[in-house]
Formats: structure tokens, C-alpha cells, sequence
């Protein structure tokens, strides 16, 4: 039973016991991505709304629920606090920034959609994805420490006092640089620059140190710098509300997985909290109220503050794509049907697209609330879009209460979070996976831990490039060896006369002729007898020729035509004939009554034209040059 707008509503009632139990399991996830990303638990909150809706109603996997995820929720990281600190460490001032980074990737997931590039995600190398999967999950733990512990470096005056040398420095860099936009000559007029400097508040002193703080402490390195710090005042009331949380989410699981272990966790380890009257450390508060767009990003927009990020949203465009279509599989597998990769990927971009305008983090689809959708009934769109309004409707009528949620239960769920995302799988296969392969997941590993995830994946993706060029060019230049006939020969060359060898040399070339394979096919001239007038280059198993391989066989070309040598072509297939009518190959060097579809019809050439110059060696001393 369908509607006019092309709803399936026979599987109503699946659809909306699958979208509230995901919308359920989504919920303490988005508070938790939100407060990881730095952008507060609202900003994770309506990300799931939207993404959620909005990807169900135009992608092309019907059971998808999508929404904030922690590979997006860590790439999402780097982009925020790289633009907080270039704006003074002001989110307010660097939100219109940062959302517009956002959009630009969902923008970006749309082109890939638009341009029919779903296909070729699956192309990404499997030891880059698992050494970033487990990054994250490095990341993200590391990035829970001091919550865990109750100690936040902004908070720690001692610690913060630090850095007032630092501040300063900075405050009278930004003093020096006004100036000069405004042609003021510091030397000359420097009365000017100690009045500008006498008017700097300790407050204004203190915010930027506190900026500094965080920043020198965030990350893997910097949360092992200020460990000590942490250690020392630590808060165990954090600790326990943080491990009741583990505790719960681990230990529920095994009585039931009816219940959402981590929204028990949440409730519970809250409900607790606040009975009570404990003195913890709440979230931030989340607004009152629909979320309303932030417009800012298109009436204060700055290409300059953007464009250093340009790379990591296409990168965030590539990993929600990644991220979708692996549990549209997963989707596919379960439900016995087959998605649309590139409606997805549209459906996704757009969700991604609104949810920045509102002011919420990135996301994609969601393995594990997408196989609860499923579980509990969910068929169609309508669930995810079930899953979105349920989580507008909490938004609107607990905001209020959700804010008393203590930051340590967050963390906690972070926790189970960076455990769960981790390739195991790939780890455990170490010892048995080609070292190439273990290498370049170590390496995308630490680099994307302890360095930059965005060039970490840039890093992984060329040298993974680069070896596969390598082993595919080792493998082409060993079956495609420079021989002449008396050393191999085909089934077809059997009958090939043998007072010939020495004045005809045969070339077999076995594979593509790429970038990777022409250092050992530019050897072939000088390999060739001299007593050789024509030269045979066999082309029946050469399917494909690039640029690189088109001029080095130009080169070979040249130099053989040059010499007198008389080449023919034998099987040359279309693609190969094509590049080399392209540069006019065929027919300046090699004309077209050179050309034979079959050795057959090029040995009847040879037979009639080709005399017998030299002694064959079964008949004299005189033996061949070795090639």
C-alpha cells in the first residue's frame, strides 16, 4: 500500500517500533559524539535528527538510520579545534566556520553520489581502513581520560597560569599585526601600541592562557602530558559515576538486548546522580526549544578561513561515504535486498547538508542502530525518519533535564564507544598478513593517533598505491620477460622456421604496458641480435596501455626504425591502438600493413619476405648473441 508521495505504508507498524527502539539507541550516542566533538551534546543531538530524517527520505538503503558515528565524530574533532584555536579559542566566533565545513561535505557527498562514484569506494585498501577504524578508537579513549577523571585543564588555574607568557606573546602579536593593517609605523608611533597594550584585561590574559591549555593538552600527546596533573586531582566521584557507567552498559547486555544497555546506563548512573544530590560535573546545557538555523554561515562567510580545511571535508565527505555504504551492506545482508550506492550517497550528503545549517556534526549510516531498526521490524524509509522526529520530540520536551546528565556517564559510554570501533579483526591478523599490508596499517595507525588523521590517510592511501603499482609492475615484468623465440616460444610459434631465429626476434609482451612495467620493456633494444632485421612485438595478451607505456614504446620505436629495423605488430588490441594512432605511432613508425590479427598471418609474411642471412647455430659455430 503505497501513497502519493511513494511511501510503503503495509509495513507501518515494523516501521515504527524499528524507529523508536534506533531513536532510543541513538540518543545517549549523539549526546556523547556531541560533547567528544567539542561543539557540546546539542550539536550531536541535532545531527542525528536531521541526518537521520533526511538520509532515510533520499537515500537508497531503506533501512538505513544514520547519524553522528565516532570515525566522523573524530574527524569532526580535528576540524573544530583546529578552527576554535584560530579564532582565539572563541566556538562561538569559529562556529560559522566550522559548520560551513560541514556543509561543504555534504555538498561533497552529493557530487560523489551525483557523479556515480558509490562504486569505487570499496576500492580503499582494508589495511588503511583498519588502521584508521583503530585509531580512532585510540583517539577516542585517550580523549575520555581526563573526563574520566574528573579533571579538565581549562578548569585548572595552576595549570592555566602557565601558559600567561605564552598569552601574552600572542595578544601583543595580534596588537602588531592591527597596526599594521591600519599603516600604523609600531617604531615610530610606539605610544600607540602601550596604549593598546594597557587596555588588554586580565580576563582577556586569562581566556587566551586558558585557550593555550586546552590546546597543549588535547590529544594523545598532550592527554599524557597533563596525566600527572589528572592523577593528582583526580575526582573520584567522576571515576565512579564513569565506571558505573561501563559497568552497566557491559553488564545489562548479558541479562537482555531487548533494552538498549546504554540508555539504561544513562538513565540509571543520572537517575542516581541526581537523587541523591551529588556534586558532579553536568553536560553543557542543551537549548530550549526547536533548533533554529545558523545563518551565519552563509552572511559571514570567509573562503580564507576554510580553505586550509578543504582537504579534511572532502576526507569527512569520503569517510561518511565509507561508513554508509559498509552498513548498507551489512542492511543488504539482513534484509535480503540490494541498496542504491549512489542514492545513498546523495541521501547522506543532503542529511549531512541541513544538519550543518542547524548546527549539528557530521554523521552516516550506523551499523549498530541500523541492525536495531531491522531486529525490531523496521522495512522501509519511514523508520529512519521515525527515528528523527522521535529525537526532535525529546530535544523539545526533556532539553531541560537532559542537561543535568553528568559529563563522567558520557564518558563512560565514550569509553565502550573506542573499544567497540577498533579492528580487532585486522589486529589479530598480524601475524599473518603480508608485511606491505601490516606495515601500512601500522603506519595510517600511528600516524593518525599521534600526528593528523587527515594526512595520516593521504600518507596511507600513496604508499598503499605505490606498492600495489610496485607488486603489480614485479608481476608484469616477470611474465612479461624480454626473450627472443629460441628461449620461449607460444603454441602458435611451433612451427617457425629455424633458419630464421637468428634474423627475426620476437618480443612477448604478457600484460598492461603502464608506468610500473616500462624500465624492463625499454630494455628490449638493447637486447636485440644484431643480426636481426625485424622485430615481431606480440600484443595478444597487452590489454591496456597508459601514457608512460605509450612513450616508452615510442622511444623503443624510434631507435628500432632508426636502425633499419622492420617492426611488425601482432594482436594488438583496441585500447593499445587507439593510444597509438593517438600520437600517430601507427603509421609514421609502424605502418598499417605491419599489422596482424593473428602470428599465423604475420609467419606467412615472414616466410616470403625474410631471407636467411646468417648460419642457423645447429649448422655453425658461429653462435647467437645472448639476450
Amino acid at each position: 500500500m503505497k501513497n502519493t508521495l511513494g511511501f510503503d505504508f503495509s509495513h507501518f507498524k515494523g516501521d515504527l517500533f524499528g524507529g523508536i527502539t534506533a531513536g532510543i539507541v541513538a540518543l545517549p550516542l549523539a549526546l556523547a559524539f556531541g560533547v567528544s566533538s567539542g561543539l557540546g551534546p546539542s550539536a550531536g543531538l541535532y545531527g542525528a535528527i536531521f541526518i537521520s530524517f533526511f538520509a532515510a527520505l533520499f537515500g537508497g538503503t531503506n533501512t538505513q538510520i544514520s547519524g553522528p558515528t565516532a570515525p566522523m565524530t573524530a574527524l569532526s574533532m580535528v576540524v573544530i579545534a583546529g578552527m576554535v584555536a584560530s579564532f582565539d579559542g572563541e566556538v562561538a566566533k569559529a562556529l560559522p566556520a566550522i559548520l560551513t565545513v560541514f556543509l561543504l561535505a555534504g555538498i561533497m557527498q552529493i557530487g560523489l553520489g551525483i557523479l556515480g562514484l558509490g562504486k569505487y569506494i570499496k576500492y580503499i585498501p582494508y589495511p588503511v581502513v583498519s588502521g584508521f577504524m583503530t585509531a580512532i578508537g585510540v583517539i577516542i579513549l585517550f580523549s575520555q581520560i581526563n573526563p574520566t577523571l574528573g579533571y579538565y585543564p581549562k578548569k585548572d588555574a595552576e595549570y592555566v597560569n602557565e601558559f600567561k607568557p605564552q598569552a601574552e606573546e600572542i595578544i601583543l602579536e595580534n596588537i602588531l599585526k592591527e597596526e599594521a593593517g591600519e599603516g600604523i609605523l609600531v617604531l615610530e608611533d610606539f605610544k600607540e601600541t602601550i596604549a593598546r597594550a594597557s587596555s588588554i584585561t586580565p580576563e582577556q590574559i586569562t581566556k587566551e592562557c586558558s585557550t593555550l591549555a586546552g590546546k597543549e593538552a588535547s590529544g594523545i600527546i598532550g592527554t599524557i602530558k597533563v596525566l600527572p596533573r589528572a592523577i593528582k586531582n583526580i575526582k573520584w566521584l567522576e571515576v565512579l559515576l564513569a565506571f558505573a557507567t561501563i559497568f552497566i552498559i557491559y553488564g545489562f547486555k548479558r541479562i537482555t538486548k531487548a533494552v538498549p544497555s546504554t540508555l539504561v546506563a544513562l538513565i540509571v548512573v543520572t537517575a542516581v546522580a541526581v537523587g541523591f544530590g551529588l556534586d558532579y560535573e553536568p553536560i553543557e546545557k542543551i537549548p530550549e526549544g526547536l533548533p533554529v538555523p545558523n545563518l551565519e554561515i552563509f552572511t559571514a562567510f570567509s573562503f580564507s578561513a576554510i580553505t586550509p580545511y578543504l582537504f579534511t571535508a572532502l576526507l569527512l565527505a569520503l569517510l561518511g561515504a565509507i561508513d554508509s555504504l559498509l552498513t548498507s551492506v551489512v542492511a543488504d545482508n539482513m534484509t535480503k535486498t540490494k541498496h542504491k550506492p549512489n542514492k545513498e550517497l546523495i541521501g547522506q550528503g543532503i542529511g549531512n547538508s541541513i544538519a550543518s545549517i542547524f548546527g549539528g556534526i557530521p554523521g552516516a549510516g550506523a551499523t549498530i542502530r541500523t541492525v536495531v531498526n531491522i531486529n525490531s521490524g523496521g522495512k522501509t524509509k519511514l523508520s529512519g525518519m521515525i527515528a528523527g522526529v522521535l529525537l526532535l520530540i525529546i530535544l523539545v520536551g526533556i532539553g531541560p533535564i537532559a542537561s543535568k546528565i553528568p559529563a563522567a556517564v558520557l564518558a563512560g559510554i565514550l569509553i565502550t564507544v573506542g573499544i567497540g570501533v577498533m579492528d580487532y579483526k585486522g589486529l589479530k591478523a598480524i601475524p599473518y598478513m603480508p608485511k606491505p599490508e601490516v606495515a601500512i596499517m601500522l603506519i595510517v595507525l600511528v600516524l593518525s593517533s599521534l600526528w593528523n588523521l587527515v594526512y595520516a590517510v593521504g600518507v596511507g592511501l600513496i604508499i598503499a598505491s605505490l606498492m600495489f603499482m610496485k607488486k603489480i609492475g614485479d608481476l608484469t615484468a616477470e611474465r612479461s620477460g624480454v626473450t627472443s623465440l629460441n628461449e620461449e616460444s607460444w603454441g602458435d610459434e611451433s612451427d617457425f622456421p629455424v633458419e630464421l631465429k637468428e634474423e627475426v626476434f620476437i618480443k612477448h609482451i604478457k600484460g598492461p604496458l603502464f608506468f610500473g612495467s616500462t624500465s624492463d620493456f625499454q630494455r628490449l633494444a638493447s637486447q636485440i641480435p644484431d643480426t636481426a632485421s625485424t622485430i615481431v612485438i606480440r600484443m595478444d595478451r597487452m590489454a591496456y596501455m597508459d601514457q608512460s607505456g605509450l612513450y616508452a614504446m615510442e622511444d623503443i620505436l624510434v631507435d628500432l626504425t632508426q636502425s633499419g629495423k622492420n617492426v611488425i605488430f601482432v594482436g594488438l588490441m583496441e585500447q593499445p591502438k587507439y593510444m597509438l594512432e593517438r600520437i600517430d605511432i601507427i603509421p609514421d613508425l609502424v605502418p598499417e600493413k605491419n599489422l596482424y590479427t593473428t602470428f599465423a598471418d604475420c609467419l606467412v609474411w615472414i616466410r616470403a619476405n625474410v631471407k636467411d642471412e646468417y648460419p642457423s647455430p645447429t649448422n655453425s659455430s658461429k653462435s647467437k648473441p645472448k639476450v
